[in-house]
C-alpha cells in the first residue's frame, strides 16, 4: 500500500475530525527530517482532491465533510453537473448563482446545500478549483472602439472574453482566433486574455476545421526530438530484429481495410486443420519494438492518446514515419509483428491458442468492397486477379458466421448503425454524403479482432499480472427505466429490465431490424448505456456480454494498445517482477484514465468536423423539400433526420397550423385543437429553411397536405 492510500485508509477509517498538519505528523510518527516532504505530499493530495485543506490548515476527506471532487459538465443554459471520480456517485447540479468562476471541464470541489431527493440530484456550490480545462479558448472575435470580446465556439463555456485593446494583436471583426486566458472569471465578471492566433475569416476555406483542431488542441504537427527520434528508426529489418520472433513469412496473411487507410496495424490468415478445426492468425504491427517507454516518442503517443479522423484529415498518435511507414503492414515487405494464432473448433469455441512475437510478409492489400465482391460473386476480374485467396476468402466468411452466431447466443448486443461519410472536393468543400453499409468483409475483420482481443484480456486475467481492460460497466437504473418507458410508447418493451442483462437489449435490436424506427430505437438504447472506456482492474463488458476484453489490435493509432503490447512482451520474455508489477499497477491507473479522456475528445472533434461539413452541405438546399423521420422531440420542437444521416431541427414556432404541447413522459407533441400527435419514428416531410454554420444548426419546417 503506498503512502498516499495509507493516508486516505487513516483519515477515512480512524481520523473522527479534520486533523492540523502537527497532529497528521503524530498520527504517522513522521520523523523531523522527514516533516517537509511529508507537508509537500499532503500538498500535492490536496491538489490532487483527495483530501481537502480548510481555512483553518485541517485536513479532511471530501466523502466525510459533505464535499464531491470531480469535473464540471456545463450546459449552454450556464447551469451544470459535477462529475465525480467516484464513479459510484452521483451527479450534483450546480446553478449559475453557485459556479463561482468555474468553467466547463474544470476539476473542482462541490459542496452539497440539498443531498438527493425522490427522483432530483443533489445540488451543490463549487468551493474550490483545483485545475483549469481552458487555458486557451477558440471563438469568434468582435471588436469596438477601445477592447473587444472574443465568444467562444463551445456555448458550454458561457463566458464571452474581454480583450482590452493591448492584447487584440490585430485581429479583425468576424475573425476566428485563440485567445489565451489571463484572468479567469469571478462572479459578475468575464474572463479576460489576449489573442494569440488568428485563423482566419469564418469564410475562408478550412477555417472551420482549424477552428475544431485548436479548440480540442489537435496539432498535426510533433515536437522536434520526436521527428529526431523517428527519423534515426531504421526502416530495414535485421539479423538482430529477428530473435525470439516466428518466421511468417512464407504465410498467405493480407490486410483488410477501407480504401483511404494508410496505418494498417492489423493482418489476418486463415488455415483448415486436418482435424476440421481452424486456425485462425491475427497479426499486429509491433510499434512497441519501435516505441520504447518513456522515450520522446512514447511520451507525446501517451499525451495524444489516439488518432484523430477528422472528416478531412487524420491527425496521428505517432509520426507518419512509423503510422505510414515501418509500422504500417504494407503489402510486399518484412514487418515485424506481435500474433495470436488460435485453433477454433466448429463450435467457435478457442481450443488452443499462441501468442508471440512475429515477422510477416503481407502479400496483398485488400480493401472491404474488393472482398465482398468476390464473396458475392460479383466482379470476375477480381475473382481472376485473386484466385489464390479465394478458398482463404471463403473460409474467413465461414468462421466470420460462426463467432457471429455464439456472440449472438452469449447476448451480446450489435449495433448495425450506417456511418456517414462526407464526399468533399479538392477545396474541402461537401459534395455529397453516403451511408457506409457494413458488409461481410467488415464483419469478417470484426469478428476476427473481436476474437483476438478477448483471448488476450482472458489470458493476461489469469496471469493476475497489471494490464489494461477495455470494460462496459452495467448500465445505470435510471437510464434502462427511461429507456423501457420509451420503448413501451413505441410498441416493445425490455424483458427483466430490473435484473437487465445484454440478450434482452439484444432482442430489441433484432426486433426493430429493417423497420423505419431502427435507427430510433436503436439510438436511444446505446445512449442509455454507459460509454466503455479503459481500466487497469478487469471489470467485464456488458454490451458484448463477455468477462473478458482489452484492446490489442490498434497499436499504431491507440495508446492503451501499445502499452499492454509491451507488458505482454515482458511477460513472454521471461515475467515481471514484483517491484516491476508494482509500478505498473500505480502507472496503468492513470494511463487508463488519460486514455480514456483522450478518446472522448477524439470522438467529439471527429463528429463536430463531420456536423460542420453537413451543415455546409445543406447551405444551397434552403427551400428544397426531403423525407425524413423524427429522431427526438422535446419541448421546443422535433429532430428530424433525413436518409442521408443530416439532421435538423423543426421548432414548434414553426408548426402554425395549432399550439402543440410536450409530453414529456410519451415523448411526442400534440396539437391543441386538431389532436395531431408527433411522435419519435414517425415519417414527415420537411423543408430546409437555414443553415447555420458557425452554431452547427440546420432548421426544418413541416410540409404540410
Amino acid at each position: 500500500m503506498s503512502t498516499k492510500e495509507k493516508i486516505l485508509e487513516f483519515m477515512r477509517e480512524k481520523a473522527y475530525r479534520p486533523l492540523a498538519f502537527k497532529e497528521m505528523v503524530k498520527a504517522f510518527s513522521i520523523p523531523p527530517e522527514q516533516r517537509r516532504s511529508f507537508r509537500e505530499l499532503l500538498g500535492d493530495m490536496v491538489k490532487e482532491g483527495l483530501i481537502v485543506k480548510t481555512r483553518r490548515k485541517r485536513y479532511g476527506v471530501p466523502e466525510r465533510m459533505n464535499l464531491v471532487v470531480g469535473r464540471l459538465e456545463r450546459s449552454n443554459k450556464g447551469f451544470g453537473f459535477v462529475v465525480p471520480d467516484d464513479p459510484d456517485k452521483d451527479d450534483v447540479y450546480i446553478s449559475l448563482e453557485d459556479m463561482n468562476g468555474a468553467m466547463h471541464n474544470d476539476r473542482v470541489i462541490a459542496r452539497i446545500s440539498k443531498p438527493i431527493h425522490t427522483d432530483k440530484k443533489a445540488e451543490g456550490e463549487i468551493i474550490r478549483i483545483l485545475s483549469r480545462a481552458n487555458r486557451t479558448i477558440v471563438g469568434s472575435f468582435e471588436s469596438s472602439r477601445h477592447f473587444g470580446f472574443v465568444i467562444p465556439d463551445d456555448p458550454r463555456i458561457y463566458y464571452d472574453v474581454y480583450v482590452a485593446q493591448g492584447e487584440i494583436n490585430g485581429a479583425k471583426n468576424g475573425q476566428k482566433v485563440v485567445v489565451e486566458i489571463l484572468q479567469w472569471p469571478e462572479r459578475g465578471r468575464n474572463p479576460e486574455g489576449r489573442i494569440i492566433e488568428i485563423i482566419g475569416f469564418k469564410d475562408d476555406p478550412g477555417t472551420e476545421i482549424v477552428s475544431i483542431m485548436r479548440k480540442h488542441e489537435l496539432s498535426e504537427d510533433f515536437p522536434q526530438n520526436v521527428l529526431e527520434q523517428a527519423e534515426k528508426l531504421s526502416e530495414k529489418i535485421s539479423s538482430c530484429d529477428l530473435r525470439g520472433r516466428k518466421d511468417f513469412r512464407g504465410w498467405k496473411i493480407i490486410t483488410i481495410d477501407g480504401a483511404d487507410a494508410r496505418d494498417l496495424d492489423d493482418a489476418v490468415s486463415i488455415k483448415k486443420l486436418e482435424n476440421g478445426n481452424y486456425l485462425l492468425g491475427v497479426h499486429i504491427a509491433d510499434v512497441s519494438y519501435y516505441v520504447k517507454e518513456n522515450t520522446p516518442l512514447d511520451v507525446e503517443a501517451r499525451e495524444r492518446g489516439c488518432s484523430v479522423y477528422l472528416v478531412d484529415r487524420v491527425i496521428p498518435m505517432l509520426p507518419r514515419k512509423l503510422s505510414n511507414g515501418i509500422c504500417s503492414l504494407n503489402p510486399g515487405v518484412d514487418r515485424l509483428t506481435m500474433s495470436v494464432l488460435m485453433e477454433i473448433d466448429k463450435n467457435a469455441q478457442v481450443v488452443n491458442y499462441e501468442i508471440t512475437p512475429s515477422i510477416i510478409n503481407s502479400k496483398e492489400r485488400m480493401i472491404y468492397d474488393d472482398v465482398t465482391a468476390i464473396l458475392e460473386g460479383k466482379d470476375e476480374t477480381l475473382f481472376k486477379r485473386y484466385d489464390y485467396l479465394i478458398e482463404d476468402f471463403r473460409l474467413m466468411e465461414e468462421l466470420c458466421k460462426l463467432l457471429k452466431k455464439k456472440r449472438k447466443e452469449r447476448g451480446s448486443i450489435d449495433f448495425d448503425f450506417p456511418e456517414p461519410k462526407v464526399i468533399l472536393d479538392e477545396k474541402g468543400k461537401p459534395v455529397e454524403i453516403e451511408k457506409l453499409e457494413r458488409t461481410i468483409s467488415h464483419k469478417i475483420i470484426e469478428e476476427f479482432m473481436l476474437m483476438c482481443n478477448e483471448v488476450i484480456a482472458q489470458h493476461m486475467h489469469w496471469l493476475e499480472i497489471p494490464f489494461v481492460y477495455r470494460v462496459h460497466e452495467e448500465p445505470d437504473p435510471e437510464k434502462i427505466m427511461f429507456l423501457n418507458r420509451f420503448l413501451h410508447n413505441m410498441g416493445y418493451s425490455v424483458k427483466g429490465f430490473q435484473n437487465l442483462q445484454p440478450k434482452a437489449l439484444q432482442q430489441v435490436v433484432e426486433m426493430v431490424k429493417g423497420k423505419k424506427e431502427e435507427r430510433i430505437i436503436s439510438t436511444v438504447l446505446l445512449r442509455s448505456l454507459k460509454q466503455a472506456k479503459y481500466s487497469a482492474s478487469n471489470l467485464g463488458h456488458f454490451g458484448l456480454a463477455t468477462r473478458y476484453y482489452s484492446h490489442f489490435t490498434s497499436p499504431i493509432r491507440r495508446y492503451p494498445d501499445l502499452v499492454i503490447h509491451r507488458i505482454i512482451k515482458e511477460v513472454l520474455d521471461g515475467g515481471i517482477s514484483l517491484e516491476r508489477q508494482n509500478q505498473l499497477k500505480k502507472k496503468l491507473i492513470d494511463i487508463a484514465k488519460t486514455s480514456s479522456e483522450r478518446e472522448r475528445l477524439a470522438e467529439e472533434a471527429e463528429r463536430e468536423s463531420v456536423d460542420l461539413k453537413k451543415v455546409e452541405f445543406m447551405v444551397d438546399k434552403i427551400g428544397e423539400e426531403y423525407e425524413g423521420i423524427i429522431s427526438s422531440i422535446n419541448s421546443f420542437g422535433m429532430f428530424v433526420e433525413l436518409d442521408n444521416t443530416v439532421e435538423g431541427l423543426v421548432h414548434v414556432s414553426t408548426m402554425i397550423d395549432d399550439y402543440y404541447h410536450f409530453d414529456e413522459n410519451k415523448l411526442t407533441l400534440t396539437g391543441e385543437r386538431n389532436r395531431k400527435v408527433y411522435k419519435i419514428g414517425e415519417p414527415v416531410k420537411v423543408r430546409v429553411i437555414n443553415a447555420n454554420i458557425s452554431r452547427r444548426q440546420i432548421d426544418f419546417e413541416l410540409v404540410t397536405g
